[in-house]
């Protein structure tokens, strides 16, 4: 399958990854790194709203392209991280790293998935966002962490070359650098990448802007990154070229690439 654009040792794939995975025959997948749609939400169907409506708190989507696959009830989702878990394993070397982005609601979910694809859980690591994050009224604690549970294709074997590895991360979401409408922050992938063995190669099949790709590339790991949307694609692409040619200081919210017409930006809620 012809890559969607590439960039040093990145490379971007445009598709189901499903459809896309099975055909990148080879692959010795050092480090599984993956941000996959939450599919979570308040009672009442949160988690079948158009993702523009749950993620946009303010009224403002601030122009983001909304995305595919976050509208599954917990069940069906519980299944759909096995089945996605599980085609990746089988790209990944013996030893190697799983960790997933989740948040409170589903991670239990994630955790049952990943034992269920044959991974052993290791633990969670906790993402603080900081006091800026939301809470639905002063009565609330706020909802401050998301989580990343992590494991391991078989052993976890003793590292020479770096670690222990922190098992909470502080890191804000600014705006100015977020691409995507769940997009986290480029120092938080930034640091989850060093659980990477230098030079290895990581996989993520929910790429998205391509946050995890720019960390990768950024820090001297090889990747390989899946996405859905045409139009995250071509935001990822961006990002990657403006590294490759202004280095790791003009990364910012991108313009579109003049080779393809842009997609319209969704209309602020």
């Amino acid at each position: 399958m012809s890559p969607f654009f590439q960039s040093g040792a990145v490379t971007l794939y445009h598709g189901d990854l499903f459809e896309v995975l099975p055909t990148l025959g080879g692959l010795a997948v050092d480090t599984l790194l993956t941000d996959p749609p939450y599919c979570s939400g308040a009672a009442g169907g949160g988690a079948k709203c158009d993702p523009r409506l749950k993620y946009c708190q303010n009224g403002h989507n601030c122009g983001r392209v909304s995305f595919d696959g976050d509208n599954k009830d917990s069940i069906s989702y519980g299944w759909w991280s096995m089945l996605w878990l599980k085609l990746c394993r089988k790209s990944l070397r013996e030893a190697s790293y799983a960790m997933v982005f989740t948040d409170w609601r589903q991670l239990p979910t994630i955790t049952n998935a990943m034992q269920g694809a044959d991974f052993i859980h290791r633990g969670t690591m906790a993402w603080d966002k900081g006091l800026a994050s939301r809470a639905p009224h002063k009565g609330y604690i706020r909802h401050q962490c998301e989580f990343i549970p992590w494991g391991t294709l078989g052993k976890c074997a003793n590292r020479t070359d770096a670690g222990p590895f922190p098992g909470c991360l502080r890191h804000q979401v600014r705006q100015d650098d977020k691409h995507h409408m769940t997009g986290k922050p480029t120092a938080l992938l930034l640091e989850l990448v060093q659980i990477c063995p230098t030079g290895g190669m990581v996989l993520d099949p929910f790429a998205g802007s391509g946050t995890t790709l720019v960390a990768a590339q950024t820090s001297g790991r090889r990747a390989i990154g899946i996405e859905l949307s045409e139009a995250y694609c071509e935001i990822a692409a961006k990002r990657l070229e403006l590294l490759a040619s202004k280095g790791p200081e003009a990364i910012a919210r991108p313009q579109k690439r003049s080779a393809k017409k842009p997609p319209p930006p969704c209309s602020a809620v």
